[in-house]
């Protein structure tokens, strides 16, 4: 009975330290229900990319969240939102804006957009949205504990898959917290 008891407190705080934590954020001028569309863009930031199967599961765990929540994919040049990601795999890196084509200063022109940057923990996704047609990031998620480059295949799939569907949970946001923000 004293090895159940000390077992089970130990399965508890176990589970708890390898729980994937979701933080997310957006812009409440936003009309996150008028969006139809994405598109895939790649980030030029200069960090180390995943290799391409962890970038393949990574990719269809995110295509299908978003399918379930009614987004089709579409040419970048249509596409109501573009969506990209990056990841740490290997050590702490500063997450970046992607590349849409556009960056900010005085006035848009060809270019990246600048972004301030911060850490970004081992294993974590960041995935950002942005509004194509006003070149506006709408929403940002970060997913911890998400790619173990150490795990076996079929359980780092698992971890993805779970890790993004966790993370687009909040997404789109909803409605009461974008109204209120208005």
């Amino acid at each position: 009975m004293k090895n159940v008891i000390v077992l089970v407190p130990m399965l508890i705080f176990g589970s708890a330290a390898i729980a994937q934590d979701v933080e997310f954020n957006f812009e409440s001028d936003a009309n996150f229900s008028a969006f139809e569309t994405y598109a895939w863009v790649e980030m030029n930031d200069g960090s180390q990319p995943l290799d391409e199967l962890t970038a393949n599961q990574l990719r269809s765990a995110v295509e299908a969240e978003l399918a379930m929540k009614g987004l089709l994919k579409a040419d970048s040049g249509r596409a109501d939102l573009l969506i990209c990601y990056q990841a740490a795999v290997r050590k702490e890196q500063e997450i970046a804006a992607c590349h849409t084509g556009w960056r900010y200063g005085p006035g848009w022109r060809a270019g990246g957009i600048a972004s301030q940057t911060s850490a970004m923990r081992v294993g974590s996704v960041v995935l950002d949205i942005y509004l194509r047609s006003a070149k506006l990031l709408v929403w940002r998620g970060a997913v911890t504990k998400t790619i173990d480059p150490n795990a076996g295949p079929d359980k780092r799939e698992k971890d993805i898959h779970k890790g993004i569907q966790k993370l687009l949970k909040n997404y789109p946001p909803p409605k009461l917290l974008y109204v209120r923000n208005r």
